[in-house]
């Protein structure tokens, strides 16, 4: 082939084209950049030194004006430059000039106060709208210029810690942003900025459904070989790529029979979501409640359910608000034949407008479109099922008509990458490691209820690896112990969650860590409960006593240790405060004792000064004691006369 010749034009414009390009990309190099976190609007922490740090082009010497005073440095061989700021008091707002050669960066309204960091999974990141029935005047009254909130953005990353985040943005807290803000980072700010009087700022760094393992380093992870080769093996971006399609594919093809075979849908004349008047093979079934006393007992798929209610005439074509509890596993909803709402997974509660113009006076239907995933469909009971309008409302619990519309397999598996070992810690957390921090508000451990064996040490792993990065020994750790959930036992039972309590009092031991115990404060039937208040002002508590060195009573009864006398265990406790005392009334409740065997029973226990003495008639050489130790020990009520409850222990080593 005859190779095209250039004339001398052509030669020289390819030849600017190319020079042009490349002082572009040297351009862009030599860019000033800051990380996201250093930017309008942010929190630094008082009284340590700072880093402010960045990137220019090697070699480039970048100066930072602050407080009326002047610093520089020259960026490295990589570009990276950072500055020590000298340690500063509260105060601000104000304004920061950083500037090279080239250009200048201006970052305005900077305070100067306490950084915190929220971590954990799902509990951490609930947000106020997901609270709102509990904290709507908090919603409205929400101005808080001082109190300064980061979202971190949901990323992970397998092979190597990022320098930076994807994204995010120092806010102020206002009525217009805050709900879509944390309940829990929210409130604990909120309370340390009322007790501290300097300015506040949260930087939440959650997932929900995470375990502890996604937040720890590659190496940290070399002692826990299963976690670091599931790390090293989605290193492999042909890995993930193959899970996701695999996963996808199925899911879409479960979808799409469920749509197709569901004989609710089939017949656009017959929609079962326009429910007749007297229906046909439509079966009674009470709601709140559980197929499992019906013939689909078990059985995956769609389930069809359907009832009436007389509205009054007032509520004729005005919206409404229907709430409907929560629904296991997702549900499309129908008022009148039309469409008001549907929720994709089991955990939201189920709260749809009902739009003007569908209601009508006299009677309406609703009917539900339940996807089961796995046979264990229900109507959670203990929530609210009812419609209102006009400061009426109209009770939904009761009869119900249900009709299945196919039944199928389980849903296949899915593989949750983002949660495999690392892929938080490098995407989520490496990018924060240069900011100043005064501690860490930590509320995780659902996801490891299966394997609380190993929390302990794990959890130990990752605030050392924590404290490590950030260069302090003692960084501070709050942690909020997982509260009651599931129906109460009526026996001593073995429970996950119980000795997953119970590693995170023993992690509480640990120099700088600190518990606050929230046993009190769950809902049986939902692993998200909503009263993140209290649980934001037991943190602050502890955080007020043990950070901010305050002389208040932080915590409830803590077991110290313990010692045999005859046939009775003596218990000793720290957190007694100003005495120990049987919450709800009654004698204590919830310790149970065993011998040898190991076999718990009920136990009697009386207070007896700072200590609780446990005995039973039916254990004549008693070797152990457990309190609260279930999924939802309701009725265990040692407290102290602070009102703080006592954590759930056992004396077993």
């Amino acid at each position: 082939m005859k190779k095209l010749e250039q004339s001398p034009i052509q030669v020289f414009f390819n030849c600017l084209f190319w020079i042009i390009s490349l002082l572009s990309v040297q351009s862009l190099a030599a860019e000033l950049q800051l990380p996201r976190l250093i930017s309008d609007g942010m929190v630094l922490q008082r009284d340590v030194e700072l880093n402010i740090w960045g990137w220019a082009g090697p070699g480039t010497k970048v100066q930072i004006t602050f407080s009326e005073k002047d610093y520089s440095t020259i960026t490295d061989a990589a570009g990276k430059w950072v500055v020590a700021l000298p340690k500063m008091s509260a105060g601000g707002p104000f304004q920061m000039v950083i500037s090279n050669a080239e250009e200048q960066l201006v970052v305005k309204d900077i305070l100067i106060g306490d950084v915190w960091l929220c971590s954990g999974q799902s509990n951490m990141e609930l947000n106020m709208e997901r609270a709102s029935p509990l904290y709507e005047a908090e919603i409205r009254q929400a101005q808080h210029p001082q109190l300064r909130y980061f979202q971190v953005p949901k990323v992970y990353n397998f092979k190597q810690a990022q320098e930076d985040l994807s994204g995010g943005e120092w806010t102020a807290i206002t009525s217009e942003n805050i709900r879509s803000v944390s309940a829990l980072c929210y409130f604990f700010g909120l309370d340390l900025q009322a007790s501290q009087q300097v300015p506040i700022g949260i930087i939440n760094a959650s997932l929900g459904g995470s375990p502890a393992e996604a937040w720890i380093s590659l190496d940290a992870l070399q002692q826990y070989p299963a976690l670091h080769s599931e790390a090293l093996r989605f290193q492999n971006d042909a890995t993930i790529d193959s899970i996701r399609r695999s996963d996808q594919l199925s899911s879409q093809h479960w979808y799409a029979e469920a749509d197709r075979l569901d004989k609710g849908n089939i017949s656009a004349a017959e929609r079962w979501s326009v429910a007749p008047h007297e229906p046909e093979n439509w079966e009674p079934i009470f709601l709140p409640g559980d197929w499992s006393a019906t013939p689909i007992a078990g059985q995956a798929g769609v389930i069809w359910v359907r009832r009436t209610f007389d509205a009054p005439t007032a509520w004729a074509g005005q919206a409404a608000y229907l709430e409907l509890g929560r629904i296991v596993d997702a549900d499309s909803v129908f008022i009148n034949g039309h469409f008001v709402g549907r929720t994709t997974y089991q955990y939201p509660p189920r709260r749809y407008t009902v739009p003007e113009g569908v209601l009508r006076a006299g009677e309406n239907s609703i009917v539900v479109r339940v996807v089961s995933n796995n046979g264990r469909a229900e109507f959670v009971t203990d929530k609210a099922y009812q419609i209102s309008c006009r400061e009426e409302k109209i009770d939904l619990f009761g009869t119900w008509y249900y009709r299945q519309g196919v039944q199928l397999e389980n849903t296949p598996s899915t593989t949750f990458i983002r949660w495999k070992p690392t892929g938080l810690y490098n995407g989520m957390l490496a990018p924060l490691f240069p900011y100043a921090i005064k501690g860490v508000v930590w509320y995780q451990g659902e996801s490891n209820v299966s394997r609380a064996h190993e929390y302990e040490d794990l959890m130990t792993t990752l605030i050392d690896n924590w404290r490590t990065q950030w260069g302090r020994k003692e960084l501070p750790f709050l942690i909020a112990q997982l509260p009651n959930f599931q129906r109460p036992a009526l026996m001593p039972v073995e429970s996950k969650w119980a000795e997953l309590r119970d590693a995170q009092r023993r992690l509480s031991l640990l120099s700088g860590v600190d518990l606050a115990v929230t046993i009190d404060l769950g809902e049986w039937n939902d692993i998200h409960p909503l009263n993140k208040k209290a649980v934001a002002q037991r943190l602050a508590l502890v955080a007020r006593k043990s950070i901010y060195e305050e002389e208040l009573v932080a915590s409830g009864p803590l077991l110290l240790h313990h010692e045999q006398e005859g046939n009775r265990i003596r218990l000793h406790f720290s957190g007694v405060g100003s005495g120990l005392v049987a919450g709800k009334g009654g004698p204590l409740q919830h310790f149970a004792i065993a011998g040898a065997d190991g076999q718990y029973v009920w136990a009697e226990a009386r207070i007896e000064g700072a200590t609780v003495m446990v005995w039973s008639p039916e254990v004549e050489e008693p070797r152990s004691v457990r309190y609260g130790w279930s999924d939802n020990p309701l009725q265990a009520n040692l407290y102290n006369l602070e009102g703080l409850p006592a954590s759930p222990f056992t004396t077993e080593d």
